[in-house]
């Protein structure tokens, strides 16, 4: 039986879609970079404590969620985020695309009069033409494919990097949030001891003026009232800087914050702890970061094949079909057949693209190494400093106790005239440095437990998918 053009067409379509499950290139391997077996830093608790995932909530302070909704709501790093993963998205349907056929159509209608030199019509016609062209690239050696799985691999990337934001900006949400209230604690000490000392500065002088005590007194009692005037001033200047870094990071305008951050409580929140896992290699799938780093990894492993099919040739199949009728005769016209492209000679121009391909690769591939080396040196400090910090918060609070009992002893002796004002002024000054130093103790100790969090990937879980904006924190990530 003879076969004729249409067969060998189809002949030719099935021969070319079965040689297009070849794809050249490496097969990517997610790389198992050498972490510890187990945390070197002690472990809070013993490593058994509650999970990450409601942490925030674990603060039990509704000012915190208020400003971490808040933040999340009118994030541009969120929804630049965001924008990189439709990106990404777009990416992948334009690569899938390449592989598919494509076929496009046009047609065009044409009327005509002819007419005799005397003016007479000698008659109307009307040409209609349509055409149907189709062509379709054969992914002969996976370049397509490779493109797909280089696409697809961006955007789990991209994803990664949104949740990587969201920690990020919540952390940072919530370190400023307890610096603020920290610093409003620290203004409120060198408030009352500025108030107290420009009282004992008053009583002074006038126990100056009665000649019941010395000049140098009442000079002492003066420079310290300004001394502590001074300090409680620039301590309110650096409580009204964190309120205008919470206004930037929330986006909210400062006449509707200033009244929320008015209710927060006299104290430092103190939040429940969450688990710290005895394995580091767990490490590498719950920090959004090193996903992202491992993903675009994988990207850059498919983009060495599609480097590679280049240098190979190319197949496509097209073909076109037309249909022309005018002045009542139809004609058919239709083609298709196979074009091959073969690259001979482009002076190592694609040999130079795989080599640059590898180098992507190899770059990224040390990158994902050393941001495995960071994220284990973050949580091991993050664990060092905790664990120092919880240590010297108990000495911290013996120390401010007895040196603020020490002065309250000196000021009624000092009353009482038993003691001089050099002596109250030093015992003052003992028991405001150590309560100081309890403060800022405790404020390090939840600091670093923000830090902690951070560092061990925020409770993120790799089946957590991206959210468009605007999501409010109390959903999952």
């Amino acid at each position: 039986m003879k076969t004729n053009g249409v067969q060998r067409t189809w002949l030719c379509l099935a021969a070319s879609v079965w040689l297009s499950g070849c794809a050249v290139g490496p097969d990517y391997r997610k790389p198992d970079p050498p972490v510890p077996v187990a945390w070197s830093a002690p472990l809070p608790h013993g490593g058994n404590m509650a999970q990450l995932v409601t942490w925030w909530d674990r603060f039990d302070d509704p000012v915190l969620t208020q400003l971490l909704t808040m933040a999340e709501a009118d994030s541009p790093t969120l929804a630049q985020a965001w924008a990189n993963i439709t990106k990404a998205r777009a990416t992948l349907t334009t690569n899938r695309a390449a592989g598919l056929p494509s076929v496009t159509a046009s047609g065009s209608a044409q009327r005509e009069r002819q007419q005799q030199g005397t003016g007479a019509t000698t008659g109307i016609s009307t040409a209609l033409t349509g055409t149907l062209d189709a062509s379709w690239e054969i992914d002969l050696f996976g370049k397509v494919a490779r493109n797909t799985e280089a696409a697809q691999a961006r955007i789990d990337a991209r994803s990664a990097d949104w949740h990587d934001a969201r920690v990020s900006l919540a952390a940072e949400v919530a370190d400023d949030y307890v610096q603020y209230r920290a610093c409003r604690l620290l203004a409120q000490a060198y408030a009352d001891e500025a108030r107290s000392q420009q009282d004992t500065a008053r009583a002074t002088a006038i126990a100056v003026k009665a000649g019941l005590t010395s000049l140098a007194d009442g000079a002492l009692a003066e420079a310290s009232a300004a001394s502590v005037t001074a300090t409680a001033t620039d301590q309110q200047t650096q409580c009204d800087v964190l309120v205008k870094t919470l206004v930037a990071l929330t986006g909210t305008e400062e006449t509707k914050l200033s009244p929320l951050l008015s209710q927060v409580p006299a104290n430092l929140p103190q939040p429940d702890h969450f688990a710290v896992e005895r394995v580091p290699a767990a490490l590498l799938a719950q920090r959004p970061d090193l996903v992202s780093m491992e993903r675009e990894l994988a990207a850059t492993s498919a983009e060495i094949g599609v480097a590679e099919a280049d240098r190979y040739p190319s197949l496509s199949l097209s073909g076109s079909l037309s249909r022309a009728s005018s002045l009542g005769a139809v004609m058919t016209t239709w083609l298709a057949g196979p074009a091959l492209s073969l690259p001979i000679f482009d002076a190592g121009k694609r040999a130079a693209a795989v080599d640059s391909a590898q180098a992507a690769y190899d770059s990224q591939l040390a990158t994902y190494k050393q941001g495995v080396r960071t994220a284990i040196k973050e949580v091991e400090q993050a664990l060092v400093r905790l664990d120092g910090a919880t240590r010297r918060a108990a000495n911290a609070e013996t120390a401010a106790s007895g040196y603020r009992q020490y002065f309250e002893a000196a000021d009624r002796n000092w009353r009482a005239g038993g003691v001089s004002l050099l002596d109250r002024e030093e015992a003052r000054r003992n028991a405001l440095s150590a309560e100081i130093s309890f403060l800022t103790v405790q404020r390090d100790q939840i600091e670093y437990w923000i830090a902690l969090y951070k560092a061990l990937g925020g409770g993120w879980q790799p089946e957590n998918p991206a959210l468009s904006p605007v999501k409010s924190l109390g959903e999952p990530s």
